[in-house]
């Protein structure tokens, strides 16, 4: 069983960054990739988009929206994963969960955190 607790959301204007971080525990743990998923508040029917990924061995992997803008990295022996987000846009708010995919192919999901951009 993997726990994922996510942290660094808030309210940022247009323009400004904001970092995210993700520490995922449980016993076991044998996590293969780590990403970052988004979801509108304002469309709660809407699915989860991919924002970001990671792989174990570091590869990475982006949505054509936020490429040149957030940067993906991990920390293997923190099982931490970081997402700093620059540039932000109002079309970036939404509620942003982290996730990870376990060697035995298993999804965890992270209670998600708020992400405001606003003036």
């Amino acid at each position: 069983q993997v726990q994922l607790v996510e942290s660094g959301g808030g309210l940022v204007q247009p323009g400004g960054s904001l970092g995210l971080s993700c520490v995922a525990s449980g016993s076991g743990l044998a996590i293969r990739d780590m990403g970052w998923y988004r979801q509108p508040r304002q469309a709660p029917g809407k699915q989860r988009e991919l924002v970001a990924s990671i792989t174990r061995s570091g590869s990475t992997n982006y949505a054509d929206s936020v490429k040149g803008r957030f940067t993906i990295s991990r920390d293997t022996v923190k099982n931490t994963v970081y997402l700093q987000m620059n540039s932000l846009k109002p079309e970036d708010t939404a509620v942003y969960y982290c996730n990870a995919e376990t060697i035995a192919s298993n999804d965890y999901w992270g209670q998600g955190t708020q992400v405001t951009v606003s003036s």
